[in-house]
């Protein structure tokens, strides 16, 4: 179930945000992750905020330098803020952030309920990017970042990290 979230985006800013990447995810920009949730020009100024994936996520020192970096491109000033209310939820990646997120090898997060299961071990539900089995097992919580998990295939035999779900 995806949580449609009301972002305000004026249409003329979405392609210099969607020339920014995730640091951490270079295949995703920052609008396909979900983060950016406000962008409009206020008194000729840019206004952005951005939300980060998870509370502390070191990601986002980074990814507001990008942005401040793009809009001077642009020859737009701007303002970057962080706000952490509502909190990021992985139904705020996009279909098109799903999409590259498999084809770059990392398995896209699960719904709330099948994400448990499988990061308990309960069931073989996560999908191989690579050959698309779900005979699959967990081999650490942790992938190669805290918001991934560490998973291999049992048929194709290729690690792959596994994007939690997170509400």
């Amino acid at each position: 179930m995806t949580i449609a979230l009301e972002q305000h985006i004026d249409p003329s800013l979405i392609s210099i945000l969607e020339k920014i990447s995730d640091p951490e995810i270079p295949v995703l920009s920052i609008m396909d992750m979900g983060v950016v949730r406000f962008a409009q020009i206020v008194d000729d100024v840019a206004q952005i905020k951005i939300t980060p994936t998870y509370s502390g996520c070191p990601a986002m020192d980074v990814i507001e330098e990008d942005i401040v970096h793009a809009f001077a491109e642009a020859n737009i000033e701007v303002k970057v803020d962080l706000v952490l209310s509502p909190a990021w939820t992985t139904d705020w990646i996009t279909p098109r952030g799903r999409k590259a997120l498999e084809e770059y090898g990392i398995a896209a997060p699960l719904e709330e309920e099948a994400d448990k299961e499988a990061l308990l071990g309960n069931k073989k539900i996560v999908k191989c990017p690579q050959c698309s089995s779900t005979n699959t097992k967990m081999i650490s919580q942790f992938g190669s970042t805290a918001c991934k998990a560490l998973f291999q295939c049992e048929d194709c035999l290729e690690p792959f990290d596994y994007f939690k779900c997170l509400k």
